[in-house]
Parts: C-alpha cells; sequence; structure tokens
C-alpha cells in the first residue's frame, strides 16, 4: 500500500516485482492516479506465494473502509515510514 504522507492518499495495487514498482512510483513513471495524488511512499505490504492469491487480497482490501487499511498499515508501520528502502 502506498501513501503520500500519513493519513494521505492511499494506493492498493499489485506486482511481481515490488522495488521495481515502487521505484517507478516514487519517479513519476507511473502516470494516473498515483502520480496524480503523489502516493509513493510504501506504507505497508505483504508476500503472497501466488499472483492469484495477491489479487484476491487486492481485491478484497479495496472493499474495505478506510479506517481498517490505516488500522493495518498502524499495526505494523506506527509512524507511517517509507518501507522501500528495507526492500533493497
Amino acid at each position: 500500500m502506498l501513501a503520500s504522507g500519513r493519513n494521505g492518499t492511499l494506493y492498493i495495487g499489485v506486482t511481481s516485482d515490488l522495488a521495481k514498482r515502487v521505484w517507478q512510483h516514487k519517479g513519476k513513471f507511473v502516470l494516473g492516479f498515483s502520480a496524480e495524488h503523489a502516493v509513493d511512499r510504501l506504507v505497508w505490504f505483504e508476500m503472497h506465494v501466488t499472483m492469484e492469491s495477491a489479487i484476491l487480497r487486492e481485491k478484497a482490501l479495496k472493499r474495505w473502509k478506510r479506517a481498517w487499511k490505516i488500522r493495518l498499515i498502524e499495526e505494523r508501520n506506527p509512524y507511517w515510514n517509507d518501507l522501500f528502502e528495507g526492500l533493497l
């Protein structure tokens, strides 16, 4: 899950290469919603064994209320730190 900042705009997506995809968002190489809303801080993620399970989880998270998403982030990342550096 990417965010524009603490309690900012949230973006949920799926990728097979998380580090590369976050780098693309940070460099504004991904046009659209994330670039328009400056959503480039990796604040939460989870790994999946299959792309199918990742997509199912993405769809479920997108249906969640915003408050639930914020609670999920703050359980593991209470200060909304950018987790990107830890991927490298």
